[in-house]
């Protein structure tokens, strides 16, 4: 039998817009585009790196919920507003998931807001952290 838990934060854009911050089927883990805001505190940092670590915490507390932990992401896509933020967004994005190394899309579409400047959605599989990873160098 098929196990699907879905995760709500009680943020006003999950009503609105009728989805949930996390969708787990069995261990495979969706996560929603999720924004740097402090959920605590609801404020953002204008900074994008900063923005991108809080997006990054976010996830983590959410992979939490379901027993799931950063190190388990297979799958990134980050969203970064602006084309000139990209490689100080990369080298932030590369030093927090060193060793983790999930697929990458990072790209330049326009966000909800211009004070947006980092969104971050993942896929993820739950114990994929404990798992033995082989690694293998192609040349393309």
């Amino acid at each position: 039998m098929t196990d699907i838990i879905k995760v709500k934060t009680g943020n006003k854009f999950e009503e609105h817009g009728s989805y949930s911050r996390l969708v787990a089927v069995n261990d495979l883990i969706f996560v929603s585009n999720t924004a740097g805001r402090n959920p605590r505190t609801k404020e953002m940092s204008a900074d994008p790196v900063e923005q991108l670590h809080q997006a990054l915490n976010n996830i983590e507390g959410a992979l939490a919920s379901v027993g799931a932990v950063l190190a388990d992401v297979v799958a990134a896509r980050v969203f970064v507003q602006f084309p000139d933020d990209v490689e100080t967004v990369m080298t932030a994005y590369g030093e927090r998931m060193r060793g983790i190394n999930p697929t990458l899309t990072m790209t330049c579409p326009p966000l909800g807001a211009q004070y947006y400047k980092v969104e971050i959605e993942v896929t993820a599989w739950r114990g994929a952290s404990k798992a033995q990873v082989k690694e293998l160098l192609i040349s393309l």
